[in-house]
């Protein structure tokens, strides 16, 4: 695979977005009383998105996080892997981008995480799942809001039957879903507060659904009614036991955190990168 560079990503991700803004900016505006979105398809020339799909690592290359809350392979250190993986995570990290997305989302001072607190590559095999859940209200050292979820699907030809699409709970657990494809080739943003209840359905088929994604924060939320919160899991509607057992999960971590603030352990999943002398 021929080096192409952030920048050049970037060029390539800032002119499909900016070509369709009006369309995505009412999408947006269409959802934005509940839990607003947008999403492009085709984002990148076929070609390209398939290289970085081939590229992707193994499950074995990869951490795998598995409990009642969800079970998923996902990696952050990306300095062991292909760096070409490296150089689109931080293409959505390009400053053009997050402000000409912070202006179709009408937010202010948007900023990425260079940490990839939370982010980075993810995959999930069959069996494997993400449980409905409002993510992490911070960044790893609580001091901005986090507001925007950034994800980019890489799998050709995954159909959605095959499950691994995002689903957006606007109307609690009670309500049904809004579903969003994990299709290929497909960039989709979803705000990020205290009724942002998402999740990602089961995957029922044999192969893995990769994604590529990042976090955007910001100094404010983006509800004045939004408070400080763990990422806090719920049982999907049919799993009513594990709906209690998470409920209780959430409400104890979050009373650590009023003991330690940054709680007791610090999350692996960022990037450590080498600091130089």
């Amino acid at each position: 695979m021929e080096f192409i560079s952030r920048i050049d990503i970037a060029k390539i991700i800032y002119e499909k977005i900016d070509g369709q803004k009006a369309v995505l900016k009412q999408q947006f505006l269409n959802s934005k009383d509940k839990i607003a979105y947008f999403f492009i398809d085709d984002l990148l020339p076929e070609e390209m998105a398939l290289q970085f799909q081939q590229i992707f690592p193994k499950p074995e290359q990869m951490v795998l996080k598995k409990s009642l809350r969800e079970d998923k392979y996902v990696a952050a250190q990306m300095n062991l892997y292909n760096p070409m993986l490296e150089e689109i995570i931080y293409a959505f990290q390009d400053k053009k981008i997050v402000d000409l997305v912070g202006e179709i989302c009408e937010i202010q001072e948007v900023m990425p995480d260079e940490h990839l607190y939370a982010g980075g590559l993810s995959l999930m095999g069959k069996g494997q799942f993400l449980n409905p859940h409002l993510d992490n209200s911070h960044d790893k050292n609580r001091k901005r809001w986090r507001v925007l979820n950034v994800l980019y699907y890489i799998t050709p030809n995954w159909k959605p039957t095959y499950g691994g699409n995002l689903e957006l709970w606007p109307d609690g657990l009670k309500g049904n879903p809004v579903t969003i494809e994990s299709k290929f080739n497909r960039l989709a943003f979803m705000v990020t507060h205290n009724r942002s209840l998402h999740s990602v359905s089961p995957i029922l088929h044999e192969g893995f659904r990769c994604c590529i994604s990042n976090y955007y924060f910001s100094k404010t939320p983006l509800l004045d009614s939004d408070t400080f919160h763990v990422t806090s899991f719920r049982g999907r509607p049919e799993n009513k036991w594990n709906d209690f057992i998470l409920q209780s999960d959430t409400w104890l971590r979050m009373m650590l955190r009023k003991v330690f603030k940054n709680g007791i352990t610090e999350n692996p999943h960022v990037y450590k990168k080498e600091t130089k002398n």
